[in-house]
Protein backbone atom coordinates (compact mmCIF):
# COMPACT_ATOMS: atom_id res chain seq x y z
CA UNK A 1 0.00 0.00 0.00
CA UNK A 2 2.80 2.23 1.29
CA UNK A 3 4.35 1.53 -2.37
CA UNK A 4 1.36 2.29 -3.91
CA UNK A 5 0.88 5.75 -2.62
CA UNK A 6 4.37 6.71 -3.25
CA UNK A 7 4.25 5.55 -6.47
CA UNK A 8 0.72 8.15 -6.86
CA UNK A 9 3.04 10.78 -5.48
CA UNK A 10 5.59 10.12 -8.08
CA UNK A 11 3.31 10.28 -10.94
CA UNK A 12 1.10 13.25 -10.22
CA UNK A 13 2.06 16.31 -8.98
CA UNK A 14 1.13 17.45 -5.04
CA UNK A 15 -1.04 20.75 -5.36
CA UNK A 16 -0.37 23.31 -2.69
CA UNK A 17 -3.46 23.54 -0.45
CA UNK A 18 -5.03 27.16 -0.13
CA UNK A 19 -4.05 28.20 3.27
CA UNK A 20 -6.93 26.66 5.80
CA UNK A 21 -8.57 24.57 3.35
CA UNK A 22 -8.15 21.04 2.10
CA UNK A 23 -7.60 19.78 -1.25
CA UNK A 24 -10.47 19.38 -3.45
CA UNK A 25 -9.48 16.78 -5.94
CA UNK A 26 -6.74 14.26 -6.95
CA UNK A 27 -3.99 13.64 -4.86
CA UNK A 28 -2.99 15.93 -2.04
CA UNK A 29 -1.50 16.51 1.77
CA UNK A 30 -3.48 18.06 4.21
CA UNK A 31 -3.04 18.39 8.12
CA UNK A 32 -5.96 18.90 10.43
CA UNK A 33 -5.87 22.25 12.48
CA UNK A 34 -5.75 19.86 15.55
CA UNK A 35 -2.48 18.91 14.54
CA UNK A 36 -3.36 15.00 16.00
CA UNK A 37 -4.34 13.58 12.01
CA UNK A 38 -2.75 14.29 8.77
CA UNK A 39 -3.33 12.44 5.81
CA UNK A 40 -2.19 12.12 2.50
CA UNK A 41 -3.84 10.35 -0.24
CA UNK A 42 -6.89 11.27 -2.94
CA UNK A 43 -9.65 13.70 -2.68
CA UNK A 44 -12.59 14.66 -4.23
CA UNK A 45 -15.03 17.57 -3.83
CA UNK A 46 -12.85 18.56 -0.38
CA UNK A 47 -13.53 15.12 0.80
CA UNK A 48 -11.05 11.98 1.74
CA UNK A 49 -12.48 9.72 -1.36
CA UNK A 50 -10.27 6.99 -2.87
CA UNK A 51 -6.77 5.09 -1.27
CA UNK A 52 -5.18 7.16 1.07
CA UNK A 53 -3.37 7.44 4.66
CA UNK A 54 -4.29 8.86 7.33
CA UNK A 55 -1.40 9.23 10.02
CA UNK A 56 -2.24 9.73 14.16
CA UNK A 57 0.08 12.00 15.91
CA UNK A 58 0.84 8.48 18.49
CA UNK A 59 2.12 6.70 15.91
CA UNK A 60 -1.07 5.28 14.77
CA UNK A 61 -2.05 5.23 11.50
CA UNK A 62 -4.71 3.84 8.61
CA UNK A 63 -4.24 2.76 5.49
CA UNK A 64 -7.05 1.78 2.75
CA UNK A 65 -10.27 3.01 1.28
CA UNK A 66 -11.80 6.29 1.80
CA UNK A 67 -15.25 7.62 0.76
CA UNK A 68 -17.13 10.90 1.28
CA UNK A 69 -14.75 11.85 4.18
CA UNK A 70 -15.22 8.22 5.69
CA UNK A 71 -13.14 5.30 6.60
CA UNK A 72 -14.92 2.43 4.08
CA UNK A 73 -13.74 -0.28 2.23
CA UNK A 74 -10.70 -2.48 3.05
CA UNK A 75 -7.73 -1.37 4.76
CA UNK A 76 -5.55 -1.90 7.27
CA UNK A 77 -5.13 -0.20 10.55
CA UNK A 78 -2.83 -0.37 13.62
CA UNK A 79 -3.39 1.18 17.21
CA UNK A 80 0.17 1.93 18.55
CA UNK A 81 -1.06 2.24 22.50
CA UNK A 82 -1.85 -1.28 21.83
CA UNK A 83 0.65 -3.18 19.05
CA UNK A 84 -2.59 -4.94 17.45
CA UNK A 85 -3.30 -4.64 13.65
CA UNK A 86 -6.42 -5.13 12.07
CA UNK A 87 -6.75 -5.69 8.49
CA UNK A 88 -10.07 -6.14 6.51
CA UNK A 89 -13.49 -4.80 6.12
CA UNK A 90 -14.62 -1.01 7.69
CA UNK A 91 -17.67 0.51 8.12
CA UNK A 92 -17.01 4.13 9.15
CA UNK A 93 -13.92 3.92 10.60
CA UNK A 94 -14.83 0.90 12.35
CA UNK A 95 -13.39 -3.23 11.50
CA UNK A 96 -16.94 -4.44 10.51
CA UNK A 97 -17.38 -7.48 8.62
CA UNK A 98 -14.58 -10.02 7.23
CA UNK A 99 -10.70 -9.32 8.66
CA UNK A 100 -8.17 -10.61 10.53
CA UNK A 101 -6.30 -8.92 14.00
CA UNK A 102 -2.62 -9.60 14.60
CA UNK A 103 -1.97 -8.97 18.30
CA UNK A 104 0.54 -7.51 19.80
CA UNK A 105 1.09 -9.84 22.85
CA UNK A 106 0.18 -12.98 20.73
CA UNK A 107 -2.72 -14.71 19.09
CA UNK A 108 -4.77 -13.82 15.99
CA UNK A 109 -8.42 -13.60 15.24
CA UNK A 110 -9.86 -14.13 11.46
CA UNK A 111 -13.55 -13.73 11.10
CA UNK A 112 -16.52 -11.48 11.23
CA UNK A 113 -16.19 -8.37 13.42
CA UNK A 114 -19.42 -5.74 14.12
CA UNK A 115 -18.28 -2.30 15.53
CA UNK A 116 -14.65 -3.59 16.03
CA UNK A 117 -15.59 -6.68 18.10
CA UNK A 118 -15.44 -10.21 17.26
CA UNK A 119 -19.28 -11.56 16.41
CA UNK A 120 -19.81 -14.18 14.66
CA UNK A 121 -18.09 -17.36 13.22
CA UNK A 122 -14.51 -17.21 13.72
CA UNK A 123 -11.09 -18.53 14.53
CA UNK A 124 -9.21 -17.63 17.51
CA UNK A 125 -5.61 -18.71 18.48
CA UNK A 126 -4.74 -16.66 21.76
CA UNK A 127 -1.36 -15.99 23.28
CA UNK A 128 -1.49 -19.91 25.30
CA UNK A 129 -1.82 -21.42 21.89
CA UNK A 130 -5.54 -22.60 22.58
CA UNK A 131 -7.15 -22.74 19.10
CA UNK A 132 -11.16 -22.20 19.48
CA UNK A 133 -13.30 -22.28 16.08
CA UNK A 134 -17.16 -21.06 16.35
CA UNK A 135 -19.28 -18.45 17.50
CA UNK A 136 -18.31 -15.34 18.92
CA UNK A 137 -20.71 -12.57 20.70
CA UNK A 138 -19.84 -9.14 22.41
CA UNK A 139 -16.16 -10.18 21.82
CA UNK A 140 -16.35 -13.30 23.71
CA UNK A 141 -16.54 -17.57 22.82
CA UNK A 142 -20.48 -17.65 22.69
CA UNK A 143 -22.55 -20.19 21.23
CA UNK A 144 -21.25 -23.68 19.62
CA UNK A 145 -17.52 -24.12 19.75
CA UNK A 146 -14.66 -25.93 19.43
CA UNK A 147 -11.37 -25.88 21.34
CA UNK A 148 -7.90 -27.10 20.93
CA UNK A 149 -5.77 -27.23 23.76
CA UNK A 150 -1.94 -27.00 23.70
CA UNK A 151 -1.96 -30.53 25.52
CA UNK A 152 -3.84 -31.96 23.32
CA UNK A 153 -7.12 -31.94 24.61
CA UNK A 154 -9.76 -31.24 22.81
CA UNK A 155 -13.95 -29.67 23.55
CA UNK A 156 -16.61 -29.91 21.58
CA UNK A 157 -19.88 -27.88 22.92
CA UNK A 158 -21.65 -24.77 24.09
CA UNK A 159 -20.31 -21.79 25.20
CA UNK A 160 -21.45 -18.81 27.18
CA UNK A 161 -19.63 -15.37 27.52
CA UNK A 162 -16.00 -17.34 27.12
CA UNK A 163 -16.68 -20.44 29.30
CA UNK A 164 -17.95 -23.55 28.74
CA UNK A 165 -21.16 -23.69 28.99
CA UNK A 166 -24.35 -26.10 28.73
CA UNK A 167 -23.74 -29.23 26.65
CA UNK A 168 -20.36 -30.60 25.59
CA UNK A 169 -18.02 -33.10 25.11
CA UNK A 170 -14.67 -33.46 26.14
CA UNK A 171 -11.69 -35.68 24.59
CA UNK A 172 -8.39 -35.58 26.98
CA UNK A 173 -5.27 -36.75 24.92
CA UNK A 174 -4.69 -39.49 27.70
CA UNK A 175 -8.04 -41.53 26.28
CA UNK A 176 -10.39 -39.67 28.58
CA UNK A 177 -13.43 -38.49 27.85
CA UNK A 178 -16.59 -36.46 29.44
CA UNK A 179 -19.44 -36.42 27.77
CA UNK A 180 -22.35 -33.80 29.62
CA UNK A 181 -23.20 -30.72 31.03
CA UNK A 182 -20.65 -27.76 31.50
CA UNK A 183 -20.97 -24.49 33.95
CA UNK A 184 -18.94 -21.88 34.45
CA UNK A 185 -16.07 -23.80 32.70
CA UNK A 186 -16.68 -26.77 34.63
CA UNK A 187 -18.65 -30.13 34.47
CA UNK A 188 -21.43 -29.75 36.74
CA UNK A 189 -24.56 -31.34 36.47
CA UNK A 190 -25.16 -34.50 34.85
CA UNK A 191 -22.66 -36.00 32.85
CA UNK A 192 -20.49 -39.19 31.89
CA UNK A 193 -16.63 -39.63 32.10
CA UNK A 194 -14.93 -42.53 30.57
CA UNK A 195 -11.70 -42.38 31.97
CA UNK A 196 -8.72 -44.17 30.29
CA UNK A 197 -8.14 -46.36 33.17
CA UNK A 198 -10.67 -47.68 32.34
CA UNK A 199 -13.40 -46.28 34.95
CA UNK A 200 -16.39 -44.74 33.90
CA UNK A 201 -18.40 -42.62 35.95
CA UNK A 202 -22.02 -41.99 35.19
CA UNK A 203 -23.68 -39.43 37.09
CA UNK A 204 -23.56 -35.99 38.78
CA UNK A 205 -21.36 -33.69 39.26
CA UNK A 206 -20.81 -30.77 40.95
CA UNK A 207 -17.90 -28.15 40.18
CA UNK A 208 -16.27 -30.51 38.59
CA UNK A 209 -16.55 -33.26 41.27
CA UNK A 210 -18.48 -36.75 40.75
CA UNK A 211 -20.41 -36.41 43.76
CA UNK A 212 -21.51 -40.34 43.39
CA UNK A 213 -17.55 -41.63 43.30
CA UNK A 214 -16.69 -44.00 45.44
CA UNK A 215 -14.36 -42.34 48.66
CA UNK A 216 -14.24 -45.70 50.39
CA UNK A 217 -13.73 -49.62 50.27
CA UNK A 218 -15.31 -51.82 52.63
CA UNK A 219 -14.55 -55.52 52.62
CA UNK A 220 -18.35 -57.49 53.63
CA UNK A 221 -18.34 -59.96 56.31
CA UNK A 222 -17.90 -60.09 60.28
CA UNK A 223 -15.26 -58.43 62.05
CA UNK A 224 -12.81 -61.64 62.25
CA UNK A 225 -13.26 -63.46 59.30
CA UNK A 226 -12.58 -67.60 60.73
CA UNK A 227 -11.71 -69.98 57.95
CA UNK A 228 -10.20 -73.32 57.99
CA UNK A 229 -6.85 -74.55 57.02
CA UNK A 230 -6.40 -74.69 53.36
CA UNK A 231 -10.09 -74.03 52.73
CA UNK A 232 -10.79 -71.65 50.00
CA UNK A 233 -13.29 -68.47 50.55
CA UNK A 234 -14.79 -65.90 48.85
CA UNK A 235 -14.31 -61.93 49.55
CA UNK A 236 -16.77 -59.60 48.78
CA UNK A 237 -15.94 -55.84 48.52
CA UNK A 238 -17.89 -52.60 48.26
CA UNK A 239 -17.30 -49.06 47.09
CA UNK A 240 -18.97 -46.58 49.31
CA UNK A 241 -19.59 -42.96 49.06
CA UNK A 242 -18.86 -40.47 51.54
CA UNK A 243 -22.48 -40.62 52.67
CA UNK A 244 -22.42 -44.42 53.09
CA UNK A 245 -24.44 -45.19 49.97
CA UNK A 246 -22.94 -47.63 47.54
CA UNK A 247 -21.11 -46.21 44.61
CA UNK A 248 -23.74 -47.32 41.77
CA UNK A 249 -22.54 -44.68 39.11
CA UNK A 250 -19.13 -46.57 38.99
CA UNK A 251 -18.20 -49.56 36.81
CA UNK A 252 -14.50 -50.71 36.27
CA UNK A 253 -12.67 -49.14 39.51
CA UNK A 254 -9.42 -51.77 39.63
CA UNK A 255 -9.31 -53.59 42.82
CA UNK A 256 -6.67 -55.59 43.82
CA UNK A 257 -6.63 -58.39 47.13
CA UNK A 258 -3.18 -59.07 48.44
CA UNK A 259 -2.46 -60.46 52.10
CA UNK A 260 -0.67 -60.38 55.49
CA UNK A 261 0.48 -62.00 58.25
CA UNK A 262 0.47 -60.85 61.80
CA UNK A 263 3.84 -59.37 62.39
CA UNK A 264 3.70 -61.55 65.67
CA UNK A 265 1.43 -64.03 66.95
CA UNK A 266 1.99 -65.43 70.49
CA UNK A 267 0.16 -68.59 70.48
CA UNK A 268 -2.28 -69.93 72.89
CA UNK A 269 -3.58 -73.15 71.89
CA UNK A 270 -1.43 -75.26 70.19
CA UNK A 271 -2.85 -75.04 66.20
CA UNK A 272 -1.40 -71.62 66.12
CA UNK A 273 2.06 -70.87 64.76
CA UNK A 274 3.99 -67.85 64.11
CA UNK A 275 7.06 -67.07 62.03
CA UNK A 276 10.75 -66.62 61.89
CA UNK A 277 11.70 -65.08 58.74
CA UNK A 278 15.30 -65.15 57.17
CA UNK A 279 17.42 -61.62 57.44
CA UNK A 280 17.42 -60.92 53.60
CA UNK A 281 13.47 -62.07 53.51
CA UNK A 282 12.55 -59.45 55.77
CA UNK A 283 10.50 -56.70 54.92
CA UNK A 284 8.87 -53.62 56.47
CA UNK A 285 5.49 -53.88 58.10
CA UNK A 286 2.11 -52.76 57.03
CA UNK A 287 0.67 -51.24 59.58
CA UNK A 288 -3.46 -51.94 59.68
CA UNK A 289 -6.12 -50.20 61.52
CA UNK A 290 -7.00 -53.53 62.91
CA UNK A 291 -7.24 -53.96 67.05
CA UNK A 292 -5.26 -55.99 69.23
CA UNK A 293 -7.66 -59.20 68.90
CA UNK A 294 -8.28 -62.68 70.94
CA UNK A 295 -5.84 -64.88 72.93
CA UNK A 296 -3.21 -62.89 72.04
CA UNK A 297 -4.18 -59.15 73.28
CA UNK A 298 -3.51 -60.64 76.92
CA UNK A 299 -0.47 -61.52 76.43
CA UNK A 300 0.60 -57.91 75.43
CA UNK A 301 2.01 -58.55 71.98
CA UNK A 302 2.33 -55.76 69.22
CA UNK A 303 3.88 -57.47 66.65
CA UNK A 304 2.72 -60.25 64.02
CA UNK A 305 5.39 -62.30 62.98
CA UNK A 306 8.43 -62.47 64.60
CA UNK A 307 11.90 -62.60 63.39
CA UNK A 308 15.20 -63.79 64.67
CA UNK A 309 15.95 -60.93 66.34
CA UNK A 310 12.13 -60.13 67.39
CA UNK A 311 10.83 -62.08 69.50
CA UNK A 312 8.18 -61.71 71.89
CA UNK A 313 9.25 -60.58 75.73
CA UNK A 314 9.21 -64.38 76.71
CA UNK A 315 11.17 -65.48 73.59
CA UNK A 316 13.56 -62.69 73.09
CA UNK A 317 17.04 -63.54 73.97
CA UNK A 318 18.57 -61.18 76.84
CA UNK A 319 16.25 -58.93 77.01
CA UNK A 320 15.29 -57.71 73.00
CA UNK A 321 14.04 -54.64 73.09
CA UNK A 322 10.77 -54.81 71.72
CA UNK A 323 8.86 -52.26 69.23
CA UNK A 324 6.31 -49.80 71.41
CA UNK A 325 2.22 -50.82 71.00
CA UNK A 326 0.53 -49.53 68.46
CA UNK A 327 -3.63 -49.08 67.78
CA UNK A 328 -3.73 -51.30 65.46
CA UNK A 329 -1.17 -54.40 64.90
CA UNK A 330 1.23 -54.95 62.07
CA UNK A 331 1.66 -57.52 59.26
CA UNK A 332 4.01 -58.11 56.13
CA UNK A 333 3.06 -59.70 52.87
CA UNK A 334 1.51 -63.56 52.60
CA UNK A 335 1.04 -65.06 49.40
CA UNK A 336 -2.37 -66.09 48.06
CA UNK A 337 -2.91 -68.94 45.91
CA UNK A 338 -6.21 -69.90 43.35
CA UNK A 339 -6.66 -67.03 41.79
CA UNK A 340 -7.65 -66.66 38.36
CA UNK A 341 -7.95 -63.67 36.06
CA UNK A 342 -11.08 -61.90 36.32
CA UNK A 343 -13.42 -60.09 33.36
CA UNK A 344 -12.51 -56.18 33.09
CA UNK A 345 -13.54 -54.10 30.64
CA UNK A 346 -9.92 -52.53 30.09
CA UNK A 347 -6.14 -54.66 30.53
CA UNK A 348 -4.46 -53.03 34.19
CA UNK A 349 -0.54 -52.75 34.69
CA UNK A 350 0.73 -55.78 37.29
CA UNK A 351 2.94 -55.13 39.86
CA UNK A 352 3.14 -52.19 42.02
CA UNK A 353 0.37 -49.81 41.61
CA UNK A 354 2.56 -47.20 41.01
CA UNK A 355 3.46 -49.05 37.36
CA UNK A 356 2.69 -46.28 34.57
CA UNK A 357 0.07 -47.83 32.38
CA UNK A 358 1.09 -50.00 28.75
CA UNK A 359 0.24 -48.19 25.81
CA UNK A 360 -2.63 -50.48 25.04
CA UNK A 361 -4.40 -49.80 28.13
CA UNK A 362 -4.03 -46.15 28.31
CA UNK A 363 -7.25 -45.60 26.32
CA UNK A 364 -9.18 -48.12 27.33
CA UNK A 365 -12.64 -46.84 27.75
CA UNK A 366 -14.94 -49.88 28.13
CA UNK A 367 -18.84 -49.50 26.81
CA UNK A 368 -18.76 -45.39 26.99
CA UNK A 369 -21.54 -44.41 27.91
CA UNK A 370 -24.08 -41.68 25.57
CA UNK A 371 -22.14 -42.13 22.77
CA UNK A 372 -18.79 -41.47 24.46
CA UNK A 373 -15.90 -43.36 22.26
CA UNK A 374 -14.71 -46.92 23.37
CA UNK A 375 -10.98 -47.67 23.85
CA UNK A 376 -9.53 -51.09 23.31
CA UNK A 377 -11.11 -53.86 25.35
CA UNK A 378 -8.21 -56.20 26.93
CA UNK A 379 -9.21 -59.79 27.72
CA UNK A 380 -9.15 -59.64 31.57
CA UNK A 381 -7.20 -58.11 34.86
CA UNK A 382 -4.29 -59.81 35.56
CA UNK A 383 -4.35 -62.10 38.52
CA UNK A 384 -5.41 -60.93 41.77
CA UNK A 385 -7.52 -57.98 40.35
CA UNK A 386 -11.24 -57.69 39.29
CA UNK A 387 -12.90 -54.75 37.85
CA UNK A 388 -16.18 -53.41 39.97
CA UNK A 389 -19.38 -53.13 38.58
CA UNK A 390 -21.78 -49.79 39.64
CA UNK A 391 -19.67 -50.21 42.88
CA UNK A 392 -19.12 -54.13 43.50
CA UNK A 393 -16.63 -56.77 43.15
CA UNK A 394 -15.98 -60.02 43.69
CA UNK A 395 -13.27 -62.33 44.46
CA UNK A 396 -13.77 -65.94 44.84
CA UNK A 397 -11.59 -69.21 45.24
CA UNK A 398 -9.29 -67.34 47.28
CA UNK A 399 -6.80 -69.17 49.29
CA UNK A 400 -3.90 -68.75 51.23
CA UNK A 401 -0.46 -69.87 50.18
CA UNK A 402 1.86 -72.01 51.62
CA UNK A 403 4.80 -70.02 53.01
CA UNK A 404 6.94 -68.13 51.03
CA UNK A 405 10.94 -68.79 50.73
CA UNK A 406 12.24 -67.56 53.92
CA UNK A 407 9.45 -67.99 55.58
CA UNK A 408 9.60 -70.34 58.66
CA UNK A 409 6.55 -71.63 60.80
CA UNK A 410 6.65 -72.55 64.09
CA UNK A 411 4.22 -74.24 65.31
CA UNK A 412 3.47 -75.12 69.20
CA UNK A 413 3.02 -78.24 70.39
CA UNK A 414 1.88 -77.94 74.31
CA UNK A 415 -1.52 -76.63 74.46
CA UNK A 416 -2.71 -73.59 76.81
CA UNK A 417 -1.86 -73.38 80.56
CA UNK A 418 -0.67 -71.24 83.08
CA UNK A 419 3.23 -71.07 83.98
CA UNK A 420 4.00 -70.25 87.71
CA UNK A 421 2.54 -66.52 88.00
CA UNK A 422 -0.63 -67.60 86.43
CA UNK A 423 -0.27 -66.03 83.54
CA UNK A 424 -1.49 -68.05 80.04
CA UNK A 425 1.64 -69.90 78.87
CA UNK A 426 0.61 -71.97 75.56
CA UNK A 427 3.71 -74.08 75.88
CA UNK A 428 5.91 -70.77 76.48
CA UNK A 429 8.05 -72.13 80.02
CA UNK A 430 11.22 -73.73 79.51
CA UNK A 431 11.28 -77.40 79.21
CA UNK A 432 7.31 -77.64 77.93
CA UNK A 433 7.17 -79.89 74.59
CA UNK A 434 9.76 -81.32 72.61
CA UNK A 435 11.05 -79.76 69.22
CA UNK A 436 10.36 -82.07 66.71
CA UNK A 437 13.16 -81.06 64.40
CA UNK A 438 16.34 -78.78 65.09
CA UNK A 439 16.11 -75.50 65.04
CA UNK A 440 17.42 -73.17 62.04
CA UNK A 441 20.95 -72.45 61.58
CA UNK A 442 21.99 -69.07 63.53
CA UNK A 443 18.16 -68.20 64.83
CA UNK A 444 16.67 -68.95 68.12
CA UNK A 445 13.47 -71.21 68.77
CA UNK A 446 11.20 -70.86 72.07
CA UNK A 447 11.46 -74.31 73.95
CA UNK A 448 8.61 -76.73 72.96
CA UNK A 449 8.37 -74.85 69.35
CA UNK A 450 9.14 -77.08 66.35
CA UNK A 451 9.10 -75.74 62.35
CA UNK A 452 6.51 -77.69 60.53
CA UNK A 453 7.42 -79.27 57.11
CA UNK A 454 6.83 -77.67 53.90
CA UNK A 455 2.83 -78.03 52.41
CA UNK A 456 0.80 -76.56 50.25
CA UNK A 457 -1.40 -74.88 52.99
CA UNK A 458 -0.92 -71.36 55.05
CA UNK A 459 0.02 -72.42 58.73
CA UNK A 460 -3.20 -71.55 61.52
CA UNK A 461 -2.69 -68.42 62.45
CA UNK A 462 -4.03 -64.55 62.10
CA UNK A 463 -3.84 -62.73 58.56
CA UNK A 464 -4.85 -59.99 57.09
CA UNK A 465 -7.14 -59.97 53.99
CA UNK A 466 -6.35 -56.52 52.23
CA UNK A 467 -7.92 -54.33 48.83
CA UNK A 468 -5.80 -52.10 47.00
CA UNK A 469 -7.56 -49.55 44.89
CA UNK A 470 -4.71 -50.31 41.61
CA UNK A 471 -6.57 -48.04 38.84
CA UNK A 472 -3.88 -46.37 36.91
CA UNK A 473 -3.54 -43.90 36.14
CA UNK A 474 -5.72 -42.91 39.56
CA UNK A 475 -9.21 -41.46 38.77
CA UNK A 476 -9.22 -37.75 38.54
CA UNK A 477 -5.74 -37.97 40.34
CA UNK A 478 -7.03 -39.98 43.70
CA UNK A 479 -6.92 -43.45 44.81
CA UNK A 480 -9.00 -44.93 47.65
CA UNK A 481 -7.59 -46.22 50.69
CA UNK A 482 -6.52 -49.59 51.40
CA UNK A 483 -9.39 -51.77 52.99
CA UNK A 484 -7.94 -54.51 55.79
CA UNK A 485 -10.21 -57.32 56.93
CA UNK A 486 -8.79 -59.73 59.75
CA UNK A 487 -8.62 -63.79 58.60
CA UNK A 488 -8.26 -66.46 61.56
CA UNK A 489 -6.87 -69.79 60.23
CA UNK A 490 -8.05 -72.46 62.27
CA UNK A 491 -6.78 -76.19 62.06
CA UNK A 492 -10.41 -77.55 63.19
CA UNK A 493 -12.58 -74.89 61.10
CA UNK A 494 -14.48 -71.94 62.05
CA UNK A 495 -16.03 -71.86 65.71
CA UNK A 496 -19.00 -70.69 64.18
CA UNK A 497 -21.10 -72.11 61.36
CA UNK A 498 -22.22 -68.86 59.89
CA UNK A 499 -19.93 -68.02 56.74
CA UNK A 500 -17.10 -65.71 57.15
CA UNK A 501 -16.68 -64.11 53.74
CA UNK A 502 -18.56 -66.88 52.16
CA UNK A 503 -16.34 -69.38 52.97
CA UNK A 504 -16.24 -72.22 49.63
CA UNK A 505 -17.21 -76.02 50.79
CA UNK A 506 -14.54 -78.37 51.61
CA UNK A 507 -15.11 -81.28 49.80
CA UNK A 508 -13.71 -85.20 50.49
CA UNK A 509 -13.67 -86.73 53.72
CA UNK A 510 -12.77 -84.41 56.76
CA UNK A 511 -8.96 -84.90 57.98
CA UNK A 512 -8.28 -87.39 61.10
CA UNK A 513 -7.51 -85.80 64.30
CA UNK A 514 -3.93 -85.95 64.85
CA UNK A 515 -1.72 -86.26 68.48
CA UNK A 516 -1.16 -83.38 70.31
CA UNK A 517 2.34 -81.91 69.21
CA UNK A 518 2.55 -82.75 65.52
CA UNK A 519 1.79 -80.92 63.06
CA UNK A 520 -1.26 -81.87 60.72
CA UNK A 521 -0.15 -82.64 57.53
CA UNK A 522 -1.51 -80.46 54.21
CA UNK A 523 -5.03 -81.17 53.10
CA UNK A 524 -5.28 -82.39 49.70
CA UNK A 525 -9.11 -82.15 49.66
CA UNK A 526 -9.51 -79.02 49.46
CA UNK A 527 -11.22 -77.32 46.34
Amino acid sequence: MAAASQGSRSSRPQRPDPQGRPPQDGYGVYTYPNSFFRYEGEWKGGKTHGRGKLLFKDGSYYEGQFADGEIMGRGCRHWAASGNTYSGQFVFGEPQGHGVMEYKAGGRYEGELCHGMREGHGRLVDQDGRVYCGSFHNNKRHGRGHMAFPNGDEYDGDWVRDQRQGHGVLRCADGSTYEGQWHSGVRSGLGSMAHCSGLVYRGMWINGHPVGRAARTVILGPEVMDVARGASFTVRVQLLQDNGAVATSEDGRALRITAGVRYVQLPAFSEVSFFTVDAGRREAPIQTPLGQPGPFSSLGCPWALCSHSQVSPQLAPHGAQLPPLRSGFQCIPYPLSGLEPGAANASLPTGDPEVARTPDASCGQGDAPGGLPAGRRGSCCPEGCRRAERGCAQFEDVRLGPPPPGYHPVPFLDGPHQDASGRPGGGLSPGTGTPTTQDPPGGSRPNGAAEAEPGTEAPPGEYVIMIQDVTTPPFLGRRLPTAFKHLRVSARGPASSAPALERAPEPGPRRAAHPRGQASPPDTTSS
